[in-house]
């Protein structure tokens, strides 16, 4: 039992609940009760259903259909269903980068190609859900459009922000010294001069219509008006949402799958110059990486020569195409890093010679001394023309070298200059090379992982540069391999180089290297394709060039690519026989063995034709073994054969030119054959070479192999080295792919044997081949399955739809598919982790879902679903369910067939044209499947007869070329089998229902990929069966939704039973399931659906009850809740427009019975309106998700939930979001439908009353008193933990509570007694926000009729409740959020708060930060665990993610912007409390009870006008408080006295503001204040009083206060007094007259003491003159002898304290005895004659003039016995400071009667104490000198 919780707990309390009951007289529908008891008073007895378990829901297809709505049209007509455009299928066609799209060139395709080409062109299908934007999960308010909302606010006037500054001010007041100057010549009776400066001020503008008598209806209807115009639409536009990291409810729309590329960097090759320029130099460039040793990009070719040397090859060159022409290239580089190099190779025209001879000329010459050398330089000319003529075919390499790309780029981003030159040259290469420039800009992140540690580089950035490289190294003919380079590249970077110390070749080539734009114009693709916008052909190209990337990148493919690229490496002719010494390999690529099979597929390098038929390789001179560092680009054909091959002829090349010696001899020859067992042959070869031709048919065959007679070098050793690297999207490259897609490529076309590897396959055993290819898919490598993904899905998904038929039996392969899919995904999740989005979604599956998968064979772009479709032979058929549910195939039984759905028929294709007119003419209709063929069939909703519509529907269907009808029987002959299509989504439930062990859990760790999948196929099927209109319950049949309710089930279970041990999987597993019922929603039958919500609520609440510890489970259980509702018609499966329907046996429910306020006690309408406001069945069941979401807050919040702490936060967020949703909703802006969503909110207000106790007290911060508690605040919290506080008891006993204490607010106490955890600030307020908003939005006469039915301690709640929204959303000023700038306002959090979160925070932000760096789940691993406490200190401000949101300083603007919001939100929030208030007034009037709690509206009101609030609102204010004086007068002048007190100084105060119409509307109801209290008793004497005394307090306390203003106050009042009609013939005017001199008086002497503010004396005599002045009025003087007290005590001047507290007393005394006479009481001022020599000054002014009987004199507090005997005990505690000892015991003297008189023993003994003391002082010290200081000092 110990560990049961408070949820069970509660079942069973029932001496609480008892005690309850009966004092449910004060709840009348109280929302507490429904949360403390499972008492549910308003059903009907059988029906309760406690908050902790889940409702039933409503079956909402049946109810729309029983419930048809009223309203024909208009507004609310949208929210009853969703729409019919709601789910559109989109075929979008993909974007091409070039202008052609890359297919191959060829017509015949094998299958293999066709569906590669298929994938890699086809539509993308999309399914759009057209409203998804408007789900919560876009919501507005977290994202950036927020600011876009507020454009166009008003600015709002706020006094605070309109104070003068300092210096304006302070001329202000000079000159108001010079006007006052001569108050001070005439002694203070002369009103004259004050008078004639009151005269002179301007009133304001007098408010229209002020003095009418209008009927109380027509005012209030008046301020309505004027209160709703120009009100913001939306609230929560003005609301910061609440902190939160991404909102879990939000997915993001995969990117659209395309080619990959790294960072993309522009090369532009400016020009080459040597010092001489004798023959033509070809360059080429490449990048290498030399830490991973690989060339990472193809060669780029340019040219740089003049026209006059590219002349003198003319013969041998033909004319060049001008796609070889390009001088600019653009690089990809997935991988940069540090040892990124750009390496550029120079070549000549082969001439006699060796290298280094060949060289020798640039390096001597130079340009300087041409005129000098000139005879030289002519015969070099000569010999290189000749060489050219002769041997331009040729080419010898010449020189190289290299620049350290990164170099480059980062001492370019430092540099300060648009573009930077950078020299390079040997001389001065220290700095250049040694320095390794630490880039500290961080790269895009890779694909996989990002570059690790100093490696980060980022080329997307840097500022262009411009290189000229000086120097280039000789090529050394013995050094031209690849590992050589790299050598020379690692040497490079280290300080003493070897290279350093050659001797270079100096030259001049300049290069701009620079980011790639975006989209550059004139780009040619690797395969020489025209990218987009390519404006004109003639212009010089970009290329784009290919990259080889340094590590594996995982993107599928998804345009046709199919190159080779062939590297010679090495020949070793050493021990050939005979001349063999210049040697040159020609490279072709053959389809037959004909020398004229050459194929034109090798690309040009530069300045040549495009394409060509022969590659020749460079010579290195008198080599027999040489290296080659060639690479020939061939474009491989799409379907190879047998006989495709590369064919290597070697040749020796003679440069001297001797008689009759041929110019090539050739002196070998080797091949490669391209195919080998029908895969592609590529890597590295070591090949033998033959002497003499290869014989007939060799290209079968590989050059290893012996051919019979042939003779080989070497003894047929392996003599050439060779590479073949082959980039393409149709051979995988991989065996295991290569023959599960030859497998099921055969199974299609039908073609027995299959040849894979050296095995024929034949049809026999091809069912076992096939399922063990499947398996062993997962063995294959990674980078191919992923390039490969969409086909292997697209095939695997075809197996499990379309069981093949082998050897006359169907294969069920629907299992192996599965575990085949599951396996791929989580290899996909395991390895590419840096590839997931918040869910932990792997983006190249969410996109192949996406975009590309699609039910098979329904394609609608495919011209016939024959060949073309996916995979096109008739051998396909269904079989019965699996083993799992045995089912025989009785055709009359329709139910026992496989899940095959009988609405789609036929086969995939139909065989031909005939079939279609053999169908055509049968005329059947296409939703006829040969299950229909029995008559018994009938049922299932087809029509067998031929019919208009069934040919209708023939022709649609063709049309969509998507179900091909066939007649069975038809099939029958053709196949003798019948042929079926399973549906997708029903064989991947079953699969997943059926499935065990470690594939169910492999399918658990990625559920979201299988959920998303089926509803994709769900949706398709229906789009192919034009069921998207159709109604939900027919959609689909009945065992498929019984998979999904196991599948679902299954799996809650698995949340449930997991959640503690893998927490990360149980989260993704969670949200995913959450995803998958919020998508049903939007397909299937939505009651199925809230039933299956149920079930997993079921399966939670069970746990629950054996938790300890709770809040991870609910935690998961909110995200679960959060993610459904994110629905985008959440409002429309609320049924907000079912009113709620009373129970069907209305039993008088216990708190109506009870309830003495309620005007019209128990009928059926009061029954529906506390329906719409309790979370009671009714409401829980027809408004189902709203339900479940104020249930989950009420739980949450309640008190009494242990352990649910932390999920505050997250709780309150998630409401606030779906109202801030509602409210930028475009579809809910039309009021009336506002209204109808405010509706589901409304039990709201309840929830949120009920947590008044633990609400942050927004109220502390104010100087006013904390919360409007009237009742002693520890009633909060029971008195002392006793169980049942005074007015509980009371109500128990049966009596009213006491008028005497108003009741405020009050609590239920908890049981326990503990204290409550109060929520924090930012809870607090986005809780109030929400209550502001429901108020704002719901419909006032609901509203209404709900205040009329709460009891007075409820409405008094609520009061509480919009007492503490007036402080919450105060307007905080343009000052403050200056102030602010570096801190966040959300910090300013209690200890409690931080003790708290310190305790919860039990994982270390460290964790959450490493998780984070991993770019795993964005969100915590542990839903609440932590990451949803209310207020983690460190996740805002400690750690370094966090701050790019709260950058340090704010710009002046956004600071402006920050008080613009605050402002309108202030005023808004105001108002809607405003119009609050107006509802609770006019409940009281109509009901005409419950008078006690206007009292509370007006501390309200009061509250609000005491806070920082602009003009607009004000005025508002004060016309709702004219309105509640002038129908409820004797409120404020008999009952709330203390109120009128307030109301006056707040009136006063803005009577004194710098805004006139603040002004104008404050001394209206000032003015009007007077004249009502006037009309009560022809005096107005209690609001003189209180404007008299509250000016006082105003002058004295308030810093800026400024007199002009308020004088102008004051004329506007003499001048309403004027004009006011009614009443000139009474003394009223007269009256008002003298209160405005006597104010006016008072004023101007204010403004003295101002001025003597720093001097004291002069300050205090003027205090003096002031009290003297209010010897009419007691009040008064009291009130400024006690401010000349607390003047004279902050100067340490005790004794003369003490004599204006003896004063005082006097006049305390003196009122007192006129009013009872009391022997104890002294009497009058007399007795404190000894005390005090001029206290006679006090004695009552004579009777006429105030007499203590008329209301509002002398009612302060002082005026009472206790009160004066407080005065008098500070005035003895004054003199015992000041150290004058007699007088202590002369006041004494008058106290001791009193105290004896009450029988005080406690007080009198104290009394004695203090006597003792003083006598003994004065025994001690007698010398007396001290008593003479205060007799010299006027009192």
């Amino acid at each position: 039992m110990a560990e049961r919780r408070a949820f069970a707990q509660k079942i069973s309390r029932t001496v609480a609940a008892e005690v309850r009951k009966q004092i449910s007289g004060q709840y009348s529908g109280s929302p507490q009760l429904l949360k403390n008891l499972n008492i549910v008073g308003n059903v009907s007895h059988h029906t309760t259903v406690p908050l902790t378990e889940a409702v039933d829901p409503v079956d909402l297809e049946d109810y729309l259909i029983t419930h048809p709505l009223s309203v024909d049209s208009g507004p609310l007509r949208d929210l009853v269903e969703f729409p019919p455009d709601d789910i559109e299928v989109v075929y979008s066609p993909r974007d091409c980068r070039t202008l052609v799209s890359a297919v191959p060139e060829e017509s015949e395709m094998d299958p293999h190609v066709r569906d590669c080409i298929r994938s890699y062109t086809e539509d993308w299908a999309v399914v759009i859900r057209k409203y998804h934007k408007l789900g919560t999960g876009f919501n507005p308010n977290t994202l950036d459009k927020q600011k876009e909302r507020q454009k166009g606010l008003p600015r709002q006037v706020f006094e605070s922000d309109e104070a003068p500054d300092a210096n304006s001010y302070q001329d202000e007041q000079d000159d108001l010294k010079r006007r006052s100057m001569s108050i001070d010549d005439t002694p203070r009776g002369s009103w004259a001069c004050s008078i004639f400066d009151l005269k002179n001020s301007l009133p304001d503008a007098l408010l229209p219509n002020l003095l009418d008598r209008t009927p109380n209806e027509e005012i209030d209807h008046q301020n309505n008006d004027q209160r709703k115009s120009n009100r913001h639409k939306e609230l929560f536009a003005l609301h910061p949402s609440p902190d939160e990291e991404e909102p879990i409810e939000r997915l993001s729309v995969p990117d659209v799958p395309k080619e990959h590329f790294g960072q993309r960097l522009l090369v532009k090759c400016l020009s080459l110059k040597f010092e001489i320029e004798i023959e033509p130099i070809f360059a080429s460039l490449a990048l290498y990486d030399v830490k991973e040793k690989k060339k990472i990009s193809e060669n780029f070719y340019f040219d740089l020569n003049s026209e006059q040397m590219k002349g003198l090859l003319r013969p041998h060159v033909p004319p060049a195409a001008i796609t070889t022409l390009a001088r600019s290239a653009i690089f990809s580089i997935t991988y940069p890093s540090q040892d990124v190099f750009l390496v550029i190779k120079l070549e000549k025209v082969l001439q006699q010679g060796d290298i280094g001879e060949c060289a020798e000329p640039y390096m001597i010459f130079k340009e300087a001394d041409a005129s000098k050398n000139k005879e030289k330089l002519e015969k070099l000319k000569s010999q290189a023309e000749q060489f050219c003529q002769r041997l331009g075919r040729y080419r010898m390499p010449f020189a190289w070298t290299a620049i350290h790309l990164m170099n480059i780029v980062s001492s370019a981003g430092s540099l300060e200059r648009d573009s930077t030159e950078v020299e390079i040259s040997t001389g001065e290469r220290k700095g250049s090379w040694s320095e390794r420039r630490n880039s500290s800009l961080v790269g895009r992140r890779s694909l996989e992982r990002t570059t690790s540690g100093d490696d980060a580089c980022n080329l997307t950035s840097f500022r262009p540069a411009t290189l000229t490289v000086a120097n280039f190294f000789k090529q050394e003919g013995d050094r031209l391999s690849d590992e050589d380079l790299y050598k020379f590249l690692a040497d490079m970077r280290r300080p003493s180089s070897v290279l350093r110390r050659l001797r270079p070749i100096t030259a001049q080539l300049k290069i701009d290297i620079s980011p790639a734009p975006e989209n550059p114009h004139y780009c040619l693709t690797p395969e020489l394709l025209q990218v987009k916008l390519y404006p004109d052909s003639r212009v010089r190209p970009t290329r784009e060039i290919l990259e080889f990337p340094a590590r594996d990148v995982y993107v599928p493919n998804t345009t046709y690519r199919n190159l080779l690229f062939i590297y010679p490496q090495s020949l070793n002719f050493a021990n050939r026989q005979g001349s063999a010494r210049n040697i040159t390999v020609k490279v072709q690529f053959m389809y037959g063995e004909d020398p004229s099979n050459a194929m034109p597929v090798i690309f040009g390098k530069s300045s040549c034709s495009e394409f060509s038929k022969e590659a020749y390789t460079a010579v290195v001179y008198h080599n027999r073994s040489p290296d080659f560092h060639e690479e020939v680009k061939v474009k491989l054909p799409a379907t190879l054969t047998d006989h495709h091959h590369l064919l290597f002829t070697f040749y020796h090349v003679s440069c001297q030119q001797k008689q009759n010696t041929p110019l090539e001899t050739p002196v070998g020859y080797t091949w490669i054959p391209m195919l080998q067992n029908g895969r592609l042959k590529t890597g590295q070869f070591c090949l033998p070479v033959s002497l003499e031709k290869p014989p007939q048919a060799y290209s079968v065959l590989s050059p290893e192999v012996p051919l019979p007679g042939m003779k080989w070098v070497d003894n047929h050793k392996g003599v050439f080295n060779v590479e073949v690297v082959a980039v393409s999207s149709i051979h995988t490259q991989d065996p295991y792919l290569d023959k599960f897609f030859a497998l099921v490529n055969a199974l299609d076309e039908h073609m027995f044997p299959v040849r894979i590897g050296d095995m024929r396959i034949m049809e026999n055993n091809l069912e076992s081949e096939l399922k063990s290819s499947i398996s062993a898919l997962s063995s294959s490598q990674l980078e191919p399955v992923v390039r490969f993904l969409h086909l292997l899905l697209d095939k695997l998904i075809l197996l499990v739809v379309r069981p093949p038929v082998i050897a006359g039996q169907i294969v069920n392969l629907g299992q192996a598919s599965f575990e085949a899919m599951a396996s791929i995904i989580n290899r996909l999740h395991k390895n590419l982790e840096g590839n997931h989005d918040q869910h932990g979604r792997n983006n190249l599956l969410a996109s192949y879902i996406y975009y590309v998968f699609r039910l098979p064979n329904t394609y609608p772009n495919s011209p016939s679903p024959g060949p073309g479709g996916l995979g096109g032979s008739v051998h396909y058929a269904t079989m019965a369910r699996s083993a799992v549910r045995p089912a025989s195939l009785n055709l009359n039984r329709s139910r026992s067939l496989s899940n095959s759905n009988p609405d789609i028929s036929g086969t995939p294709t139909s065989p031909d044209d005939e079939v279609r007119s053999i169908i055509g003419s049968k005329g059947l209709d296409r939703s006829n499947s040969w299950v229909n063929t029995g008559p018994k069939a009938a049922p299932w909703g087809s029509n067998p007869s031929p019919s208009a519509e069934s040919t209708q529907a023939m022709d649609r269907s063709c049309n969509r070329m998507s179900s091909h009808t066939e007649t069975s029987s038809f099939l029958q002959t053709l196949t003798g089998r019948l042929p079926t299509k399973k549906l997708f989504h029903e064989e991947l439930a079953l699969q997943w229902v059926v499935c065990s062990g470690s594939v169910r859990e492999s399918a658990l760790q990625q559920a979201w990929f299988f959920f998303e999948l089926m509803v994709k196929s769900m949706v398709h099927h229906l789009y192919f069966n034009d069921k998207l209109d159709a109604p939900r319950k027919t959609r689909f049949p009945e065992r498929f939704m019984d998979d999904i309710a196991a599948l679902v089930s299954t799996i809650a279970g698995d949340v449930v039973t997991r959640f503690q041990k893998d927490t990360e999987m149980v989260e993704r597993l969670n949200t995913s399931l959450a995803f998958f019922l919020n998508d049903l929603l939007s397909v299937m039958d939505r009651g199925f659906v809230f039933s299956l919500i149920k079930s997993c609520y079921k399966q939670v609440t069970t746990k629950l009850y054996s938790l300890p510890n709770p809040s991870v489970l609910v935690s998961l259980r909110l995200d679960f809740l959060r993610i459904i509702c994110s629905h985008e018609h959440y409002v429309t499966l609320n049924l907000p427009c079912s009113l709620l329907t009373p129970p069907a046996s209305p039993s008088p429910s216990v708190s109506s019975a009870t309830s003495q306020s309620s005007g019209f006690s128990t009928n059926v309408q009061d029954q529906k309106t506390a329906n719409m406001f309790e979370l009671s069945l009714p409401f829980r069941q027809q408004h189902y998700l709203a339900g479940l979401v104020l249930t989950e807050l009420a739980l949450i919040l309640d008190p009494d939930a242990e352990g649910l702490f932390g999920l505050h936060k997250k709780v309150i967020n998630m409401v606030h979001n779906l109202l801030s949703s509602h409210d930028s909703d475009p579809r809910y802006s039309d009021p009336q439908i506002k209204a109808r969503v405010a509706m589901l909110y409304l039990p709201l207000i309840g929830i949120i009353m009920e947590t008044v106790p633990q609400l942050y007290d927004f109220t502390e911060t104010h100087n006013q008193r904390g919360r409007p508690v009237c009742i002693a605040p520890d009633d909060y919290d029971s008195e002392s933990g006793s169980m049942i506080s005074q007015t509980v008891a009371m109500a128990i006993a049966g009596t009213s509570v006491p008028q005497l204490t108003r009741p405020g607010s009050f609590l239920l106490t908890s049981t326990s007694g503990r204290q409550h955890t109060t929520f924090s600030a930012e809870s607090s307020r986005s809780l109030l926000i929400c209550l502001l908003w429901v108020l704002k939005n719901a419909d006032e006469s609901v509203l209404q009729k709900w205040f009329t039915d709460l009891s007075v301690l409820q409405l008094n709640r609520l009061l509480d409740l919009l007492y503490l929204c007036v402080s919450c959303f105060e307007y905080k000023g343009k000052k403050v959020f200056e102030r602010m700038n570096s801190l966040t306002f959300k910090k300013s959090k209690d200890m409690r708060a931080k003790l708290e979160e310190a305790i919860l925070g039990s994982i270390g932000a460290r964790q959450e930060m490493v998780r984070r760096s991993r770019g795993q789940l964005e969100r915590s691993p542990s839903g609440s665990a932590f990451g949803s406490q209310e207020n983690l200190r460190w996740r805002k401000d400690m750690t370094h993610w966090r701050q790019n949101t709260e950058k340090l300083d704010k710009s002046r603007a956004e600071i402006e912007h920050e008080a613009l919001i605050d402002g309108n939100l202030a005023t808004e929030a105001n108002l809607i409390i405003l119009d609050t208030l107006e509802i609770v007034v006019q409940t009281v009037s109509v009901t005409e009870s419950k008078e006690s709690i206007l009292g509370g509206v007006l501390k309200v009101l009061l509250q609000s006008m005491a806070c920082n609030q602009s003009a607009v609102y004000l005025q508002h204010c004060f016309a709702t408080q004219r309105a509640l004086v002038s129908k409820f007068p004797e409120l404020l002048f008999e009952e709330e006295t203390e109120q009128c007190a307030d109301l006056c100084l707040r009136l006063l105060r803005h009577c004194s503001s710098s805004i006139s119409t603040i002004r104008s509307h404050a001394s209206a109801s000032l003015y009007l204040l007077m004249r009502q209290n006037f009309e009560i008793g022809n005096n107005f004497a209690r609001v003189k009083m209180q404007v008299t005394m509250s000016l006082s307090s105003l002058v004295g306390t308030s810093q800026n206060f400024n007199e002009e203003f308020l004088r102008r106050s004051l004329k506007t009042i003499l001048t309403y007094a004027e004009e006011d009609l009614e009443l000139r013939e009474t003394t009223f005017p007269d009256q008002v007259q003298d209160l405005v001199f006597n104010l006016h008086m008072i004023l101007s002497d204010t403004v003295k003491m101002k001025e003597h503010q720093e001097d004291p004396e002069m300050l205090i005599d003027l205090m003096y003159r002031i009290a003297k002045g209010y010897q009419t009025s007691p009040d008064l003087r009291l009130t400024w002898l006690q401010n000349m007290a607390g003047k004279h005590s902050e100067r340490s001047n005790h004794a003369e304290a003490a004599q204006c507290l003896v004063h005082s007393a006097a006049l305390v005394a003196e009122y007192l005895s006129m009013l009872e006479d009391r022997k104890y009481l002294p009497v009058g001022c007399v007795t404190f004659q000894n005390i005090s020599s001029n206290v006679l000054e006090e004695s009552a002014v004579s009777d006429d003039v105030v007499s203590p009987d008329e209301e509002g004199i002398c009612s302060g507090k002082y005026f009472t016995e206790s009160g004066l005997v407080g005065l008098l005990e500070q005035a003895a505690a004054s003199f015992s400071m000041a150290g004058m000892y007699e007088a202590v015991n002369e006041v004494y003297k008058v106290l001791i009667p009193i105290h004896e008189a009450n029988r005080d023993a406690k007080k009198l003994s104290t009394i004695h104490g203090k006597l003792q003391e003083a006598f003994s002082k004065i025994v001690h010290q007698s010398t007396g000198w001290e008593f003479l200081s205060c007799e010299y000092f006027p009192v």
